[in-house]
This record gives C-alpha cells, sequence and structure tokens, in this order.
C-alpha cells in the first residue's frame, strides 16, 4: 500500500514572497507595498508558510523612527487599510542612517544636477519712467553663483511691456552663459485655450553656427 502524500505544515520551512518576480498566490504584495508606503519606513518583506500564513514581518526604517511607533503603524495601518490583524512579535524592525531608497538617490542626482544647468528668475520690475509714456523694466536671472540683471525702456502699452522685459532677460542670458551668445529675435502674446502665452523666439549663437531657439509660457500674473 502506497502512503499518500504528507499534508503541508506550517511548521515547514517559511518561503519568502513578492520580491523580484517570486510568486505571490497569497498577495502578500499588498501588504509589503502597504508597510513601505510608511512614513520612515525604507523596506519591508513578508515571509509566510505554505499554508499562506504570516510567520515574519522584516521592516527597515530610518533611524529617527522609534521602532515600537513603527510596529503600531504597521498593526493600524494593516488594519484599516486591508482589515488584516497581524501579532505584532512577528514583525522585526531594524534601522539605519544611512541606508536610502535607489529612487530618492535619482532624484536627488537630478534635482542637484539640474539646479547647474538651470537659469533662474529673480525678479521683474516695471516702474514709470522719466519720458511720458514710458516704463522702466528690469529683469534679474541666477545662473549657478553668478547673478546678472539689464534694464530696458519700453512704450507704455502690454505688448512693448513683453518686448522690453524679453530685451532685459536675453541681456542677462548673454551675461550669464559667457560661451554662447543670445539675441533676441521676438516677443509675441498669442491666445489659444481661453488662455494666454508669450511666445520668445531668440538666436542662439555657440561656436560659428546660430541656432533659433524658440519657448512659450503660459500667463498668469
Amino acid at each position: 500500500m502506497t502512503p499518500s502524500n504528507p499534508s503541508p505544515s506550517s511548521e515547514q520551512e517559511p518561503l519568502p514572497l513578492g520580491t523580484g518576480g517570486t510568486p505571490d498566490p497569497w498577495g502578500m504584495k499588498r501588504i509589503e507595498n502597504l508597510i513601505t508606503a510608511l512614513t520612515g519606513v525604507l523596506s519591508a518583506r513578508v515571509v509566510v508558510t505554505p499554508l499562506g500564513e504570516v510567520s515574519e514581518v522584516h521592516v527597515l526604517t530610518r533611524s529617527d523612527l522609534q521602532p515600537k511607533q513603527t510596529v503600531r503603524n504597521i498593526e493600524s495601518a494593516l488594519m484599516a487599510q486591508l482589515g488584516f490583524k497581524i501579532d505584532h512579535r512577528k514583525i522585526s524592525v531594524a534601522q539605519t542612517a544611512d541606508v536610502r531608497p535607489i529612487e530618492a538617490l535619482q532624484q536627488e542626482a537630478v534635482t542637484e544636477r539640474a539646479k547647474r544647468r538651470v537659469v533662474v528668475f529673480k525678479s521683474l520690475e516695471v516702474r514709470p519712467s522719466d519720458r511720458p509714456q514710458r516704463v522702466q523694466v528690469r529683469v534679474k536671472l541666477a545662473f549657478g553663483e553668478k547673478e546678472a540683471q539689464a534694464e530696458e525702456l519700453g512704450t507704455d502699452t502690454t505688448r512693448n511691456r513683453v518686448e522690453a522685459a524679453a530685451r532685459a532677460a536675453a541681456a542677462c542670458l548673454d551675461d550669464l552663459l559667457p560661451d554662447n551668445s543670445i539675441a533676441l529675435e521676438g516677443a509675441q502674446l498669442i491666445e489659444a485655450f481661453d488662455r494666454k502665452f508669450v511666445l520668445v523666439a531668440v538666436h542662439g549663437l555657440g561656436g560659428r553656427e546660430a541656432q533659433l531657439l524658440t519657448g512659450r509660457c503660459e500667463i498668469r500674473e
């Protein structure tokens, strides 16, 4: 007589799920995602038995978060979001002061690189000129540690204010970017989609070749 196959037992070696494409028949990935979304949690891994019972929950958090508070947060979140009750003794919390998710590191690198290459708008000032029906437009821009400002005189109309501001901005760019030359081609107000936009074209000269560059921005103020 051939003996029957032994039934699964909760005493068997627990199996990790939800990592790197591993099958997730018990849906534990939802629990991991919920825990990872909590404030201060860097990563989470749920270990289950072959019967689908949670045997361990391993959590990595920042060092400024109290482990007991983390456990309480996990218990509350699982109950509120998934109706899942877990024994707090199954939750183990490890802390680190240095490890951060790769997404955060990548975003920080992108932000830092953007700061080094983006021209920052500092201020725009429009004031009456000594000449009648004229305005003095002053623009201030920054690039890295350097700032530049320029002033232009324009007729006191909406269109000429825009053109004067564009000329001043182009002059600032020409000062901030010494390896390139910027010359204003024109600035124009356009209306589309029940909104107002300003369309600007400049000639950028780098090396021996000039290139026409265009940009647009919605007018909100």
